[in-house]
């Protein structure tokens, strides 16, 4: 038997939980989820995203050749304090206990994959904060290598961060 909770699709009981679950109270002022009532769980997400560079500038991080320094070193310190920082950028999302943050590169010809891992023990998700995650280390690689990635009309023709994305999730009873 798995220890993966129902979801709202299987659990007729989710859906009118979920509904109860708002930002909003009864006049419609913004308010952050209670979720002191929730039991504590075992969860996980894992976000990922990409960003598209000219292979030359792709060939220079591989070769530790940018001017600013190792940059998926910088990228992976830059993601993990996001995932870290989330609930002070994120207006209604709990601090929450970060339990482990992964991060992981895959450099491509013209690109680089990030993928976040982050997990947690507590009370709600942590899907925010493996976002938080990938946007801030896909960005961090554009701060490093934006003197190269230019046009020479000081344009970036080429570099874009793109698909951005939750790509799992789960909790578990503990």
């Amino acid at each position: 038997m798995s220890d993966e909770q129902p979801t709202e699709a299987t659990d007729p009981e989710a859906t009118s939980a979920a509904d109860d679950l708002t930002h909003t109270d009864e006049s419609g002022a913004v308010q952050m989820v209670d979720v002191g009532d929730k039991p504590d769980t075992k969860r996980r997400a894992v976000a990922a995203g990409t960003i598209n560079l000219q292979p030359a500038t792709v060939d220079a991080i591989e070769a530790d050749e940018i001017g600013k320094g190792d940059v998926l070193a910088t990228a992976r310190i830059g993601a993990v304090q996001a995932v870290k920082h989330t609930w002070e950028t994120i207006p209604m999302c709990h601090q929450i206990p970060i339990t482990n943050v992964d991060c992981e590169f895959s450099v491509g010809d013209d690109r680089i994959d990030l993928t976040v891992a982050v997990e947690t023990t507590g009370k709600t998700g942590c899907e925010m904060e493996a976002l938080e995650g990938v946007t801030t280390g896909l960005n961090v690689v554009w701060d490093m290598c934006k003197a190269v990635e230019k046009d020479e009309d000081g344009q970036y023709p080429e570099t874009a961060i793109e698909s951005i994305r939750v790509v799992e999730k789960s909790k578990q009873s503990i």
